[in-house]
């Protein structure tokens, strides 16, 4: 096992299940102690905390949403209190809900952008304060409907466009302070997510997997082990990049 992140300290926003807990899984076989936030489903962060400990890593369950400066500033102060200054922070937390542009409505439109777009926003701005001066990595995870849309996803492909935008600008602003900040973006993957919307063992699937030059669904191990790669020092020379994980999608 390579400890490449042995001593860092990061924080995973919603990384109760699926993609989330896989980074943050990962993350911590790589060395680091992980925080993994969740903002409802304390079982399945228990479950992401259990897992990675009989591992043998270190890990705390942190409940909270990315958009409130309230919850955000708990988060941060829980895992600093548990394990030192942070050093990586993933921005993970999404959600998403596909509607034909007519039945777009402005709730629904603030709620996907709250989480979506400004939770990094205002998880970056906490890890500020938190970072060392020796600089730290922030991972924005995006997707590939940032760029290749499909229809009914106006809203959702609109907040993962901002935050490859966000992701750029980020990594000019925050240069200066030795922070690097990138993108993963991964194509279709087999999440809890993905089960309970019906998309495993769909015809969707079949066109997916068929479009898909590898041949196969993404599992959160395939998104994990790059953001691992981008939160080390072996990137210590990559910022402001997005990453597709995609198998070629």
């Amino acid at each position: 096992m390579s400890l490449k992140l042995e001593g860092k300290v990061a924080i995973v926003t919603g990384a109760s299940k699926g993609i989330g807990a896989g980074i943050a899984k990962d993350l911590a076989n790589a060395g680091a102690k992980v925080a993994v936030n969740y903002a409802s489903d304390k079982a399945g962060a228990d479950k992401t905390v259990s897992e990675i400990t009989a591992s043998g890593g270190q890990a705390i369950a942190v409940q909270g949403s990315v958009t409130s400066t309230e919850d955000i500033a708990r988060i941060f102060g829980q895992a600093k209190e548990a394990f030192g200054n942070i050093d990586i922070v993933v921005n993970n937390a999404g959600i998403y809900k596909f509607d034909a542009v007519q039945d777009v409505t402005a709730e629904e439109f603030d709620r996907q952008f709250h989480t979506n777009v400004l939770g990094p926003i205002l998880t970056t701005g906490e890890a500020l304060k938190h970072f060392p001066e020796t600089g730290g990595s922030i991972i924005n995870i995006s997707s590939v409907i940032a760029t290749s849309p499909s229809p009914n996803a106006a809203v959702y492909a609109a907040t993962k466009g901002a935050l490859d935008t966000l992701t750029k600008t980020l990594a000019l602003e925050l240069a200066p302070k030795k922070i690097r900040v990138n993108t993963v973006s991964p194509g279709i993957t087999e999440t809890e997510g993905t089960h309970t919307a019906g998309v495993i063992g769909s015809e969707f699937e079949a066109q997916l997997v068929a479009t898909t030059p590898l041949g196969r669904l993404g599992q959160p191990q395939d998104i994990a082990g790059i953001v691992t790669f981008l939160a080390s020092d072996d990137a210590g020379w990559i910022t402001g990049q997005r990453v597709n994980a995609s198998g070629g999608l």
